[in-house]
């Protein structure tokens, strides 16, 4: 996967924005930062998107920024000249593709058909943007084209909202959402940016989905595990179930068969996606304990214990 496509899996989200004046681009793309999220698709759709890109590029280096609605060789070369990290097209184009890719920049074209995303896939893609999203079965119909296709990883975008997106997101071949919905072009002009920051911050709070999974309770050995785990269980009418690491009475407390991580044990912390957690949390000073993490057999991270204990606990990310 390139780069760049990596760096927009742990960001998650995109906001797609077409801006009519370019004086608007730094304080929009500040206030999506101030939300969370580091990233902007910027559309070329107006006259002003090659230098409000050529401005973000400038002006926030730490921002990954792309360009957008591009189908032709001549907005892919201004797009490029004005710093664009990555190019998204509404649909797909061999020859566009191709150009973009030879310039060494990350390309992620619009395809709705396996017809499309096989062409995708024989120019070398494993990242597609499947538009527009909604109107060509939303997650349904991007489920039905994982199982074929487990080795592509796609960017829906078109219909995508704060109240589907969780459905986007489980779905695990989804690198990240592009949506519309962030910084909307009323707000746009009436420097609503307040707004933006606003909806920013619950679709990365909505992305994240931060639950408490369980308690970890610490044991010198299996016989005390055992006795505490079936005495909670009995106490509280839970099903006590043994595992080889632990014992769990129900699904919320786990207690383990030896001194682990914590001086009192841990706290499991539930997320839609451990990579960007971490991705987030760090940017919030938080640090991982490297040695813990667990992937699965696409890469994703699924287990992480932060550094360090807060009260006596240790705390680790999980999976949902």
């Amino acid at each position: 996967m390139d780069a760049c496509i990596k760096e927009l899996y742990r960001i998650g989200i995109v906001p797609v924005v077409a801006i009519e004046d370019a004086n608007d681009a730094l304080p929009l793309a500040e206030a999506l930062k101030k939300g969370g999220v580091s990233a902007i698709e910027i559309t070329f759709r107006t006259e002003a998107a090659a230098e409000a890109l050529r401005t973000l590029t400038r002006e926030m280096p730490d921002m990954t920024v792309g360009a957008g609605t591009v189908v032709t060789k001549t907005q892919a070369d201004a797009a490029i000249a004005a710093g664009a990290k990555f190019i998204v097209s509404p649909g797909f184009q061999p020859a566009l593709v191709a150009y973009v890719r030879e310039k060494g920049v990350a390309m992620c074209p619009g395809t709705a058909t396996p017809g499309e995303m096989e062409q995708a896939m024989s120019l070398g893609l494993d990242a597609v943007k499947f538009f527009p999203a909604e109107q060509n079965g939303g997650p349904a119909m991007l489920k039905a084209l994982s199982a074929p296709y487990r080795n592509l990883r796609f960017m829906p975008t078109g219909g995508v909202t704060l109240e589907n997106l969780q459905r986007y997101f489980a779905l695990k071949q989804v690198f990240a959402c592009g949506g519309t919905w962030l910084a909307k072009k009323e707000d746009i002009r009436a420097h609503a940016f307040e707004t933006v920051t606003a909806r920013t911050r619950a679709a990365v709070r909505t992305m994240l989905n931060f639950k408490i999974k369980h308690v970890g309770i610490n044991s010198k050995d299996d016989a005390e595990a055992k006795q505490n785990a079936s005495l909670i269980a009995s106490i509280f009418d839970l099903d006590c179930i043994e595992t080889p690491v632990s014992f769990f009475s129900g699904t919320a407390v786990e207690v383990m068969k030896y001194q682990g991580k914590g001086s009192l044990g841990h706290v499991a912390i539930g997320t839609d996606n451990v990579d960007r957690a971490e991705y987030y949390l760090a940017k919030r000073g938080v640090r991982f304990d490297e040695s813990t993490r667990k992937v699965d057999s696409l890469g994703r991270s699924t287990f992480l214990y932060l550094e360090g204990e807060i009260g006596g606990f240790a705390f680790h990310l999980v999976e949902n």
